[in-house]
């Protein structure tokens, strides 16, 4: 018998364009506000982070853009698909993002949107927009990383 926790982590959507057009930094977890028919919406994965960012007004975090599709049983009480949801964070974690922000020029950015225990969370990173040849140059490594590892497993077959 296995005694081993499992993580009950599932994955719903992830932001994939994020990795390619930032440089990612410090990550956050962060629950969301949400509707009931919201994260029915979500546990059936019809969630879409495309072009979603996250802004902080009045040391609050929220997420714009974020798009859940309407629960197909849901009724008069459905959500609206693209409002904005407050991200639940500590204080002093929204503090320092906003500093990071305004003074050093980050972005945030909504990397995945995940169940944890039954709960929704997003994973939110602080992130620096790369540049055309820093875009390159990510995918020059990344397939060189590749190349080892073919001819590393070629050779120990």
């Amino acid at each position: 018998m296995n005694n081993q926790k499992t993580p009950k982590t599932k994955t719903v959507a992830e932001n994939r364009k994020a990795r390619h057009e930032y440089e990612l930094f410090d990550r956050y977890e962060a629950g969301i506000e949400l509707k009931g028919t919201e994260i029915k919406s979500i546990r059936k994965g019809k969630v879409q982070m495309k072009d979603s960012y996250i802004s902080i007004k009045n040391n609050q975090a929220a997420i714009k853009g974020l798009h859940i599709s309407e629960y197909e049983f849901g009724n008069r009480f459905n959500h609206d698909e693209t409002r904005d949801r407050r991200l639940l964070l500590h204080k002093n974690e929204i503090l320092k993002l906003d500093q990071a922000v305004r003074v050093k020029g980050y972005t945030l950015v909504p990397i995945r949107l995940y169940i944890s225990h039954g709960l929704a969370k997003i994973e939110v990173a602080l992130a620096k927009g790369k540049n055309l040849h820093d875009k390159r140059q990510t995918e020059k490594n990344r397939d060189a990383q590749r190349e080892i590892q073919k001819h590393l497993k070629q050779n120990y077959s």
